[in-house]
C-alpha cells in the first residue's frame, strides 16, 4: 500500500507537476485535490475537495473526517506579493498556510507536511522584503507544529510537460526564459528545478523523510533524484 497525501493549490503551475508526480508514482495511493475551483481532471487515485474559502472550509463540520487518514500534505497554494499589501498578503501567504497545518496537525499528528516557500526567504523575519519576511514568520510557525515538516525553497522553476502558471506575466517571462533553460542549468545548476523534481522530492520526503527540514534548491534537485 502506497501513501495517501492532501495537495493544495493542484491548479498552479508547481501544484500541477506535484499533480503529475503523483498520480504517475506507485508510491502514491490517493491523492485528495483541495482548492478553490474543480480541476477538470480524471484519475482512479484523484479526488477532489472543492470550496471557494479554504480557511473557512477547514472549520466546517465534516471536512475533519474528509481530511483525516492522510499521510502527507503538499501545501503548492501561494500568490505572487506584486501589488498586494503586507496585511493581503500575510492572510494568504501565513494565515491560510497556518489555518490548514494546524487542522492537520490534530486531524494527522506527526503526518509530513510539505511546504513551498522560496529562495531567499527570511529566516529572521526581520529583513525589509516583505515576502521574504512572511514566508520566514510562515515556515517558523509551521517548523513548530505536530508536523513533519519540510520548507522547499526553489529558485527559478522550469515548467515541463505541458504545464503553465496561471499568472499572465509569468506566462510571458517563460516565453522568453524557456529557451535560455538548458543554459541556466548549466550554469547555475543550484539554483534551478523543475516542476518534475519539485514533485518528486516532495514524494521522497513523505515517503523516506530527508536529512534537513529546509530545502534550498540543491537539496531538492538531489533529493528528487534519489527517489
Amino acid at each position: 500500500m502506497g501513501i495517501k497525501v492532501i495537495l493544495f493549490g493542484a491548479t498552479g503551475m508547481v501544484g500541477q507537476g506535484v499533480l503529475r508526480e503523483c498520480l504517475r508514482d506507485d508510491r502514491i495511493e490517493s491523492v485528495l485535490a483541495v482548492g478553490r475551483t474543480p480541476l477538470g481532471d480524471k484519475h482512479p487515485k484523484l479526488r477532489e475537495l472543492v470550496h471557494p474559502d479554504l480557511a473557512a472550509l477547514m472549520s466546517l463540520p465534516g471536512t475533519q473526517d474528509q481530511l483525516t487518514g492522510y499521510d502527507a500534505c503538499f501545501f503548492c497554494l501561494g500568490v505572487s506579493s506584486a501589488g498586494m499589501d503586507e496585511a493581503a498578503y500575510g492572510r494568504i501567504t501565513h494565515d491560510l498556510t497556518l489555518t490548514v497545518a494546524r487542522a492537520l496537525a490534530s486531524w494527522n499528528p506527526r503526518s509530513t507536511f510539505v511546504y513551498v516557500s522560496g529562495q531567499g526567504t527570511d529566516s529572521t523575519e526581520r529583513g525589509r522584503v516583505k515576502w521574504a519576511r512572511i514566508k520566514g514568520r510562515t515556515e517558523n510557525d509551521l517548523l513548530a507544529l505536530d508536523l513533519d515538516a519540510y520548507m522547499f525553497r526553489p529558485g527559478y522553476i522550469q515548467p515541463l510537460h505541458g504545464i503553465t502558471s496561471k499568472t499572465r506575466l509569468y506566462r510571458a517571462a517563460y516565453v522568453v526564459t524557456t529557451p535560455l533553460y538548458p543554459v541556466l542549468r548549466r550554469l547555475a545548476p543550484h539554483h534551478v528545478t523543475t516542476t518534475e523534481q519539485l514533485g518528486r522530492a516532495m514524494i521522497a520526503v513523505a515517503t523516506e523523510g530527508a536529512r534537513v527540514h529546509v530545502l534550498e534548491t540543491r537539496d531538492i534537485n538531489s533529493t528528487a533524484s534519489c527517489l
